[in-house]
């Protein structure tokens, strides 16, 4: 038998020391609302639950109760001045904060033409500026369909699957930017420093949302570092497949690339978007998703295990965000980190976790 394998330098137990920065009214909350998430009731039920809550409090009544709960604990903020008070309560304590807008479209639901992308993209630009605030190496989170129709997305991903379609991402960049800007270093987006993650979506809509960000990769990401990052869902059957692939179609392209690995958060949109298809009696793949837990975590792993490899290859010019709140999957990392030399802290590999979740993971890391 062979030695044991040391365990990694990460310590889960100490890190809830760093609590004791919090008050005792934030510890409270945290843990109300803990209780209340691991309510089954309230957990499957929390859409009619909340609407008639709103219509039982009124208004104002509801949303003191919602800022006093649930939206106090997992939102940074309501103004410039609290989020970037929340910004400094994280960094004093080893963390960087990322922004993430949360505006997007739903699906299936018509906007009022184009001022309803107009306003999301005046939001996004002063989200830029509020995210740039937030101290060195700025980050920020976008979901394309807040400022793209979720409609073009789908006829781009249906369009991907035709035979000599002609998509591809220089063409795509040509028409984002004018074709003398393709091939170009354009420089970070709005020029802020600001690294853009763009969020993944449901799987109708993903190749079109990766042929777009592929298309700002090439405009973007040509100097040292990637600005622009793509998300990857391990829950989706052919992720390992896309993600190696869309790494090398970067690299042929003279890009960099920027990943943020997460296992998937549409299960089920997905589940019913199956479903409707198969009671239609239309073509419809039942099974984009892994067939169960162990799978999707099995496939997390896999991707955690390419993409580091990446990551060591490619130096500063990969990026990747291990976004979990698995600790299995953190412990894997940080092994796999440590034998493949790369740094924790301040390097091209970067950890990510929900604001008010697994803090001893993030405070540990």
């Amino acid at each position: 038998m062979g030695r044991p394998t040391a365990p990694p330098a990460l310590d889960l137990e100490g890190a809830g020391g760093a609590l004791r920065g919090q008050s005792w009214g934030a510890l409270l909350r945290a843990l109300l609302v803990l209780r209340l998430c691991s309510w089954a009731p309230l957990v499957h039920h929390a859409g009619p639950i909340l609407r008639v809550s709103r219509r039982v409090l009124g208004e104002r009544l509801w949303g003191r109760a919602l800022r006093a709960t649930f939206y106090g604990h997992f939102v940074g903020g309501q103004t410039h001045g609290e989020v970037v008070a929340t910004a400094r309560r994280l960094r004093a304590v080893g963390l960087r904060p990322m922004l993430a807008l949360p505006t997007e479209e739903d699906v299936g639901q018509e906007k009022d033409g184009e001022g309803w992308y107009d306003a999301n993209r005046g939001a996004a630009l002063e989200c830029v500026g509020l995210a740039a605030a937030t101290g060195p190496h700025p980050m920020m989170q976008l979901k394309v369909t807040a400022l793209m129709s979720a409609r073009l997305c789908r006829i781009l991903s249906q369009r991907l699957e035709e035979p000599g379609n002609g998509l591809t991402p220089e063409r795509l960049g040509g028409i984002m930017g004018g074709e003398a800007a393709v091939g170009q270093d354009v420089g970070p987006p709005w020029g802020r420093g600001v690294r853009l993650l763009l969020d993944a979506e449901t799987s109708d809509l993903n190749p079109g949302l990766g042929l777009v960000a592929a298309a700002m990769m090439g405009r973007h990401n040509r100097g040292a570092q990637p600005w622009v990052w793509n998300t990857y869902q391990a829950y989706l059957r052919d992720v390992g497949q896309r993600l190696a692939g869309d790494a090398e179609g970067a690299r042929r392209y003279g890009a960099g690339f920027g990943v943020k690995l997460v296992r998937g958060a549409y299960l089920e949109a997905e589940l019913h978007r199956a479903g409707a298809g198969q009671g239609a009696g239309l073509s419809v793949n039942p099974a984009p998703l892994q067939p169960d837990l162990q799978a999707t975590h099995r496939s997390y792993g896999e991707c955690l295990e390419l993409a580091l490899g990446l990551a060591a290859r490619d130096g500063p010019r990969f990026g990747l965000m291990v976004a979990t709140h698995n600790e299995a999957s953190v412990l894997q990392a940080v092994r796999r980190m440590e034998e493949l030399g790369l740094p924790r802290g301040g390097g091209n590999v970067c950890f990510g976790q929900l604001l008010g979740m697994s803090d001893h993971l993030s405070l540990a890391l």
